[in-house]
């Protein structure tokens, strides 16, 4: 796990002083502690947010573990292998029909240069790799968001996240989950540091649950 490329003392400070209602929960939840997982390639890094989609971690590890054991030498990070792998191959392995077909245009995506290597992507803003990302089949704002986390960017904001929107609910007493246009209307008070506002958001879901009497 990597450390967060920006000041996490000053995150937290510049999001207590915009907001008191954050501030609030900053001093419930504590420093900010969000890590982030390196990124050894792209397609690989992808493939597994693909993989994950919808399934428990458990089940989408043990998926992903068997697709990863289909190549070898790190062959997972080869998108042209990926490709020219048989799609009963993969199915074999876990994967849906739907996720043979994201991952394959995603591997196809990457060859093309739609889908970038590491380097380029560090010299693009958010918009643009969200816009790139979402071209690919199965890919949705929402994972390309979660791909900009992995990135280390500093003002990533999930508004269609459901733990983000509870987190808001719960620590705002709101009687409802929020709308995501009235999330990020609401966040702009937040820039430039939204990743660490939705890191504290998914606290106050934590918080909320550790506070609940035992069943």
């Amino acid at each position: 796990m990597l450390k967060l490329p920006y000041d996490p003392e000053e995150a937290a400070r510049t999001l207590a002083d915009a907001d008191p209602v954050m501030a609030g929960l900053i001093d419930r939840a504590g420093p900010l502690r969000m890590e982030y997982r390196a990124v050894r390639t792209p397609f690989e890094a992808l493939t597994r947010a693909i993989i994950y989609q919808q399934l428990s971690g458990k089940a989408a590890g043990t998926i992903y573990g068997r697709v990863e054991a289909l190549f070898p030498d790190g062959g997972l990070h080869d998108p042209a292998r990926v490709r020219d792998a048989p799609d009963d191959v993969l199915r074999a392995a876990g994967m849906s029909r739907a996720k043979v077909a994201a991952v394959k245009d995603l591997a196809a995506k990457t060859l093309d240069g739609v889908v970038p290597d590491l380097d380029a992507f560090h010299t693009m803003d958010d918009d643009e790799i969200v816009a790139r990302l979402v071209t690919v089949r199965g890919i949705g704002a929402w994972t390309a968001q979660m791909f900009l986390f992995r990135l280390g960017r500093p003002d990533v904001f999930p508004v269609t996240d459901l733990g983000v929107r509870r987190g808001f609910m719960l620590a705002y007493e709101r009687p409802a989950l929020p709308a995501p246009v009235d999330l990020l209307a609401h966040g702009e008070r937040w820039r430039p540091f939204r990743s660490a506002a939705s890191w504290y958001l998914w606290r106050a879901v934590d918080l909320h649950r550790a506070a609940q009497p035992p069943s």
